[in-house]
């Protein structure tokens, strides 16, 4: 057995015990697997493994951040003197769990009732106070992808995180309004930093709504309140939210990347789009000569807010490309097909307008005259005239119409990513049953979602979370 002495400096002993009980308890696991007569328990040592790691991990945390504490009667923090006011422990929270450490509360001086000043959650980057920029980071991102009850029983199934669900959601929120406050700037570095692949032929932008339970308040009825009734009544009721997508595509149209952006019923839509545009312009600084396609189903509100975006101007010098999603015109065609050559013959008539939309520059000008020439325009199928609404269709969208011409430049020409992402951003996260959500707090999980599903959680929350710099001198 090999014997070695360690010189252990007084400030890490709290990690030595700890440590010390780690290395028996592998030990005494090591030779129960040497002997062949024994069971192994491997999933009962995984358990004291993850414990006994957890333990050493916050004693090392206790010694890390008492390093972080100054116990002296004055100091200057960013050129101001702030004199200490009290000296006691607090707890702080970290991925393995409860950290108490002593630690000194200062205050500007002369501000009697100032704000206090804690020097080991300051130089930490502590959220609220006392949660360590870590935990708070994985708490994010598990309340991004669940209910708060969902994220506590993942955190404990894995054995991390240690908190109520109240934790998982004050501290998600938390994280989430500190993203929010400054997401535009975040994204500007974000894009920045971002590395174009090379296969990228050309970037396409999406816009898309979905629809979302809202808290709002019920006016209270007249008269006195029956006994029990709720002091501030609210309803449920159905807004709708807006969903964006940058996507980057590969010389046959196909997907490579999507950036993914979101904002609530009472979010700013026309932030969110100049914020897609913001980007494809970095995009295309670093990959000159992209051309851009903008994808959008026949909502005129879309078009509006996409066009006021991504205006002529801004763009000058870069091609782009607006186009209707494809499958929304095949929806509309087939209606009417359906009218105009009954159920027996309707499939082989959108078989051939099909054809000719992707082939065929001119293709809806022909199908036009079709529908008028059928003279079916006034025919109804319950409440709606699908002739009518498919004229109307292929009039009004005129000039984002040419899928032949997409195909030969092999660009897209369906929106399916932004509605995948109304799928994935919204409705999988935010449509659970029984949910309502108010801007506010809606806002931070749309953002915190959507980081994490276009593969930008890392980086995002490196800015999010990095201490603000002080300067901190030991007073004259």
């Amino acid at each position: 057995m090999a014997t070695m002495m360690l010189e252990i400096p007084d400030a890490l002993k709290p990690v030595f015990e700890p440590l010390r009980d780690l290395l028996a308890d592998v030990q005494a696991q090591v030779d129960r697997g040497r002997s062949l007569g024994r069971d192994a328990q491997y999933e009962a040592f995984e358990g004291r493994l993850a414990d006994k790691l957890a333990a050493v991990e916050r004693s090392a945390h206790e010694a890390s951040l008492s390093a972080l504490d100054v116990d002296e009667p004055q100091i200057l923090i960013n050129g101001e003197l702030h004199v200490r006011v009290v000296r006691d422990q607090t707890t702080y929270m970290t991925q393995s769990g409860e950290v108490p450490v002593m630690h000194s509360l200062y205050r500007r001086a002369g501000d009697r009732n100032g704000p206090t000043v804690d020097l080991v959650a300051m130089r930490a980057g502590a959220i609220d106070g006392v949660w360590l920029p870590g935990a708070a980071r994985d708490m994010a991102y598990l309340l991004s992808q669940g209910t708060s009850r969902e994220a506590q029983a993942t955190a404990r199934e894995m054995g991390r995180l240690p908190y109520s669900r109240s934790s998982f959601e004050r501290v998600g929120h938390a994280v989430g309004e500190a993203y929010v406050a400054q997401h535009q700037h975040a994204e500007q570095l974000l894009i920045e930093a971002y590395q174009v692949p090379r296969e990228v032929r050309s970037v396409s932008a999406s816009l898309d709504r979905v629809s979302l339970p809202m808290e709002e308040p019920r006016p209270r009825p007249p008269g006195r309140p029956r006994k029990g009734a709720p002091k501030k009544p609210i309803a449920r009721v159905y807004r709708m939210a807006y969903c964006g997508t940058v996507t980057l595509h590969d010389g046959e149209g196909k997907a490579i990347h999507t950036i993914r952006y979101g904002t609530m019923p009472a979010g700013d839509a026309s932030a969110l789009c100049e914020g897609m545009a913001s980007d494809v312009l970095a995009i295309g600084r670093k990959r000159r000569g992209l051309p851009v396609s903008l994808l959008c189903d026949g909502a005129p509100e879309m078009w509006s807010l996409l066009d006021e975006a991504f205006d002529a101007g801004t763009f000058e010098g870069v091609t782009i490309h607006p186009l209707i999603d494809f499958w929304h015109v095949i929806e509309k065609l087939s209606a009417a097909a359906h009218v105009i050559a009954g159920k027996d013959e309707a499939c082989a008539l959108m078989g051939r307008w099909k054809l000719s939309l992707l082939n065929r520059s001119n293709a809806r000008a022909r199908i036009l005259d079709e529908l008028i020439a059928s003279g079916k325009e006034h025919v109804r199928v319950g409440d709606e005239r699908p002739v009518h609404d498919a004229i109307t269709y292929l009039t009004n969208n005129e000039p984002r119409m040419d899928y032949a011409a997409a195909r030969r430049g092999h660009r897209p020409i369906g929106s399916g990513n932004v509605e995948a992402t109304c799928k994935s951003l919204v409705g999988v996260r935010m449509k659970r049953p029984g949910s309502r959500w108010k801007t506010d707090t809606g806002e931070h999980v749309v953002h915190l979602r959507a980081l994490a599903l276009s593969d930008r959680w890392t980086e995002a929350m490196d800015i999010t979370l990095r201490p603000a710099r002080s300067r901190i001198r030991l007073a004259a």
